[in-house]
């Protein structure tokens, strides 16, 4: 082989072993690439997933709020229904004490004593428990606290106010238990 032959199948060996030496770079950068592109994908489908598990967690979590605040809110609402049931069977009594008390005789005893302590002790557990006595007389007539049992025609008082009352109504916080029985102006 003459020298420029020799020469020439040289360089196209180096040039062989160039490309030889540059492939496996190549293709590990395109090996790298893709594993890389892979992960990334790997990743953001995990934190799309993660994302996903956490407003589930969260919806629960709120959802779980509700349900608690909305049985205390139920079990209060039973809890004030049976004291107001209650109140309503003690009621009676009451009024009967108040009736008695209307109408005692002109020469009662010491026993009127002790039915005006009974009275007064009711009356304080009563208020204890937030019971008050809707006042009426004198006041407009409202249905919502008020049931009328007769209008009657009265001077001097105006048209659709309470003129007396039969029974007295009370309240329990903000509820009415029993309202009261009035005779209406008309």
């Amino acid at each position: 082989m003459t020298d420029k032959k020799k020469h020439e199948h040289e360089e196209e060996i180096n040039e062989i072993k160039v490309e030889a030496v540059e492939t496996p770079e190549s293709t590990e950068q395109l090996s790298a690439d893709a594993e890389r592109e892979a992960l990334e994908k790997q990743l953001e489908e995990a934190q799309s997933k993660a994302s996903e598990y956490k407003d589930g967690w969260m919806r629960s979590q709120a959802e779980f709020q509700n349900y608690r605040k909305r049985i205390e809110r139920d079990n209060e609402m039973l809890y004030f229904s049976m004291k107001g049931d209650i109140i309503k069977k003690v009621l009676p009594v009451l009024d009967d004490l108040e009736r008695a008390l209307q109408n005692r005789p002109a020469n009662s005893g010491a026993w009127v004593g002790g039915i005006e302590l009974i009275q007064k002790k009711l009356v304080s557990m009563l208020e204890a428990e937030g019971v008050k006595r809707i006042e009426a007389v004198g006041a407009a007539f409202d249905p919502n606290f008020h049931e009328a049992i007769s209008h009657e025609q009265i001077v001097g008082v105006q048209s659709g106010h309470v003129i007396a009352v039969v029974q007295n109504g009370y309240m329990l916080g903000e509820r009415v238990i029993r309202p009261a029985l009035v005779r209406v102006a008309q």
